[in-house]
């Protein structure tokens, strides 16, 4: 499941993204937008590229199903 990750900084094409409360670095270069700190994107597999932007309320619905579904314990 791709998980909507907050750009926290951006120098260059590269990003510190937050995932969930974990830190990342990733590249933005495969991204066709234009992106700025504080947009969410979703991260290719092993984090290294960011591969499209989210739309806020979509990151925000997604990041609060999963917040929920963790603190349950169903994941």
């Amino acid at each position: 499941m791709a998980v909507p990750s907050r750009i926290t900084a951006i120098d260059n094409c590269v990003a510190i993204v937050d995932s969930l409360g974990t830190l990342r670095t990733t590249s933005l270069m495969l991204l066709t937008e234009e992106v700025a700190v504080g947009d969410y994107v979703i991260l290719g597999p092993g984090g290294a590229f960011a591969s499209e932007k989210v739309d806020p309320e979509i990151a925000a619905e997604a990041l609060a199903f999963l917040t929920e579904v963790l603190a349950n314990g169903q994941a």
